[in-house]
């Protein structure tokens, strides 16, 4: 994600999307940014920052070929969602420390227990996100779970 600058509009060839950004954050006195994009197969964005707080999209975890889908296979698809949300976080320059809330959906809640083993090792200290969880059916993909966050700026 790049910020937009003022100074864009005033370079010829930028495009106007750029400028049209810039004129709003200019006027709302909030930062405005730019997404990187997306293969046109994926209708969303990984993030989208609003003024001092960054909304992830939820990331999947996939249980890979030949795990059991409930135990070893189940905890690395907690990684993999973990990690995904990691790498966004990297990419806005910010780390687990700053994430306010997490939305957990299981396509089983008796996994909630694993869930919670390998969800706690990616936050330091006594300091947790905010949570919610709930089971649903119908993941994408087939997934087992889902996790979305919402971080801060600081």
């Amino acid at each position: 994600m790049r910020r937009c600058r003022l100074s864009d509009r005033a370079v010829i060839g930028v495009p106007p999307m750029k400028t049209a950004l810039a004129l709003i954050a200019l006027l709302a006195a909030t930062p405005a940014f730019a997404q990187q994009p997306l293969p046109a197969s994926l209708p969303f964005s990984p993030s989208v920052r609003v003024g001092d707080t960054l909304y992830l999209s939820g990331q999947i975890g996939r249980v890979p070929a030949g795990l059991d889908p409930h135990k070893e296979g189940f905890d690395a698809a907690v990684r993999e969602s973990m990690d995904a949300i990691g790498k966004v976080l990297k990419d806005n320059g910010l780390s687990y420390a700053n994430v306010a809330k997490c939305t957990v959906m299981l396509d089983d809640m008796a996994d909630w227990p694993r869930f919670n083993s390998v969800y706690l090792t990616y936050f330091k200290g006594k300091r947790l996100p905010a949570r919610s969880a709930f089971g649903a059916d119908g993941l994408a993909l087939g997934a087992p779970l889902e996790v979305e966050c919402i971080a801060a700026f600081e």
